[in-house]
């Protein structure tokens, strides 16, 4: 907190954010404002709720600081960057972004908010690092409606891999040492995502779909048709790095892939990977500046499962989709500083795991590390008339709620 207080002119927000993000570390069974107002002993959640919208901070300054912390202390050694989207399932029309599409979080399309994340990740551990919200044509064509959730006036439709791109390169000119990309097919799939990297010099590995398109010396297929044409010797078998029941090995291949003429210099493949017991295959475009062994582009793809661990442990550990806030600020303010709550826990945990575990036990979790610093650290506000008060706080608003309700329904009966 120390390292971000300067980004909070007065000290009323410095100590409220510093309250926020305990109750996002905290135990509690819901993280929103009521409940992180009541833990942190206030009276009502309108502090809180005056920090996530009107209190004067900017929360692209501690995401930037957030991004520095990660870097300083896990470490500048085989450092790549990890980008995907996360959907949050709401209720309603007015929450900024929201609507009718698919989010994998649900497996299928639901009424959803879908945030676009980075994430950064060494050989001793990873975190969030940047985040943002993806705001669907239907709120982009409609100004009044943007203007209610509080959205800014330039801002337009900007697709899922142009975030990304802008995440990324964000993160490079702030002086992040990665020199890897991995993602999904939503953003393999971008030849303006890939034309950004190659223009920065920097590689990826990015999966596609079976039917993507590649130019190769002999022409142009579908990336299932070259797999056809592929030897049996063309397959060796490698680790795509250690899960939690030892090594994941699968059966790779790649196939090298000619560039264009205005394509930057530096070398290009697609990458094959086939279960060894099912038989699923899957695809990749990648690219190096420099001739790299097929094992660097197993290890760059086996990676990527980082920013799922990153999304389970937000969610889990730090409220990252618990939030019930409204508008476009409130929602950056919210997610940046689950960020800070998670770069905090990333880093405890790396150190933890600095010193070797004792014999008969596992080294330290960051699920773990947060249930100790709970138990150990934390003090929530426990005194008896203050949790009443709460109680009472709560069940006034939700009868005033309640009757809101029973009007807005008699208006409409005929």
């Amino acid at each position: 907190m120390a390292r971000v207080a300067k980004r909070f002119k007065r000290v009323e927000p410095r100590r409220r954010a510093r309250a926020f993000v305990e109750g996002l570390l905290a135990d509690l069974p819901r993280k929103n404002c009521w409940t992180i107002a009541e833990h942190a002993g206030d009276a009502t959640p309108d502090g809180i709720q005056h920090l996530l919208s009107r209190a004067v901070w900017d929360a692209d300054e501690v995401r930037d600081d957030v991004r520095d912390a990660a870097v300083e202390y896990l470490g500048d050694t085989d450092a790549m960057l990890v980008v995907d989207e996360t959907g949050d399932v709401k209720k309603g029309t007015c929450t900024v972004a929201t609507q009718r599409q698919y989010t994998g979080t649900a497996g299928r399309i639901e009424n959803a908010q879908v945030g676009v994340f980075l994430t950064y990740t060494t050989k001793v551990g990873h975190t969030l690092i940047d985040r943002e919200l993806y705001l669907p044509r239907s709120w982009t064509g409609d100004p009044d409606r943007c203007a209610a959730a509080g959205v800014p006036e330039d801002t337009g439709f900007a697709t899922k891999p142009a975030l990304a791109s802008r995440m990324i390169l964000r993160a490079l000119d702030g002086g992040v040492p990665a020199g890897w990309v991995a993602a999904d097919e939503v953003y393999g799939s971008n030849p303006t995502l890939r034309g950004d990297l190659e223009k920065r010099r920097v590689g990826y590995v990015l999966a596609v779909a079976c039917d993507h398109r590649v130019s190769t010396a002999t022409g142009t297929y579908r990336a299932d048709e070259l797999l056809a044409r592929l030897p049996k010797r063309a397959w060796q078998r490698l680790s795509a790095g250690k899960g939690v029941k030892g090594h994941r090995f699968y059966d790779w291949a790649w196939i090298s892939l000619t560039s264009g003429d205005d394509e930057p210099a530096g070398h290009r493949w697609l990458l094959v990977r086939r279960n060894r017991r099912t038989g699923e295959r899957a695809f990749y475009r990648c690219y190096a500046p420099e001739r790299v062994p097929l094992a660097t582009l197993v290890r760059v793809a086996g990676r990527r499962w980082t920013v799922e661990e990153s999304f389970q442990t937000g969610k889990g550990q730090t409220g990252l989709d618990e939030h019930q806030v409204r508008t476009w600020t409130s929602w950056y303010r919210w997610t940046t500083l689950v960020l800070l709550a998670h770069v905090f826990l990333a880093i405890v945990t790396v150190t933890a795991r600095a010193r070797p575990a004792a014999d008969g036990l596992i080294p330290l979790t960051l699920n773990e590390i947060r249930h100790l610093y709970n138990a150990l650290v934390l003090t929530p506000a426990t005194d008896i008339r203050h949790v009443l008060h709460c109680s009472h706080w709560r069940r006034r608003h939700q009868y005033r709620a309640q009757q809101a309700h029973y009007q807005h329904q008699s208006l409409q009966e005929p």
